[in-house]
């Protein structure tokens, strides 16, 4: 078929149109990562679960933090303890947040990050009962280097475990500290929402479809 001048610069026009939109719905797909229940994410595995003491933690779901949408800073994991759901993540009961990095970053940086988040999920009074314990978690953080891990565990009685590569570094007390700095990347307004929603997504489809899976037995009793 042979186009005239006219019907060919209508062509260029919409095509000019629709290019830019096609471009832009790639670029958001490519920056998002479904969650998924998976042990390995961007070349980073992750136990299926994980014990302390009488306590047995599942894998819930994995994410990846992106900075900016392009640069890949971490993956996390995230374990709960049995029967808990994603509504329950920053109740009174056992999960852990594993970090496996991608770039290096200064000890220091933890707690002055962690800090400014934080005070955005929780009120004025809460954050100052809790810096004492503030001011000895950020001591606790050292640099990492690529390929590092930190795991923050929540146990119920016992507290906030902090732990590098394994190495447990100390613990910060008190139920009411794991659910507040947990929030970092839980709460209502975490580092980043987008990753906070895929580290969620996978515990509320489980809880979903326990639910949808009990129904027919509980019609069936008499």
């Amino acid at each position: 078929m042979i186009m005239t001048n006219g019907c060919m610069k209508r062509r260029s026009a919409a095509l000019l149109r629709v290019v830019p939109a096609i471009f832009a719905a790639l670029w958001i797909a490519a920056a998002t990562v479904q969650p998924g229940a998976a042990k390995e994410l961007e070349g980073v595995k992750f136990s299926e679960e994980y014990r302390s003491g009488d306590v047995t933690m599942r894998l819930s779901c994995v994410a990846l933090l992106r900075y900016k949408l392009v640069i890949k800073a971490y993956v996390a994991a995230l374990y709960l303890g049995d029967g808990a759901a994603a509504g329950d993540v920053l109740a009174d009961v056992p999960k852990r947040l594993e970090l496996n990095y991608f770039w290096s970053i200064s000890g220091s940086d933890f707690g002055e990050a962690g800090d400014r988040i934080l005070e955005q999920n929780v009120d004025a009074e809460t954050f100052a009962a809790m810096r004492p314990r503030l001011e000895r978690i950020n001591a606790l953080y050292r640099d990492v280097k690529p390929g590092d891990r930190y795991a923050l565990t929540y146990i119920p009685g016992v507290g906030t475990e902090v732990a590098l590569n394994g190495d447990r570094i100390g613990v910060i007390e008190g139920a009411d500290f794991g659910a507040a700095y947990f929030r970092i990347w839980l709460g209502d307004n975490p580092i980043d929402a987008r990753f906070r929603d895929q580290l969620l997504g996978c515990a509320r489809l489980d809880s979903e479809n326990r639910h949808a899976a009990a129904a027919p037995a509980e019609l069936a009793v008499p």
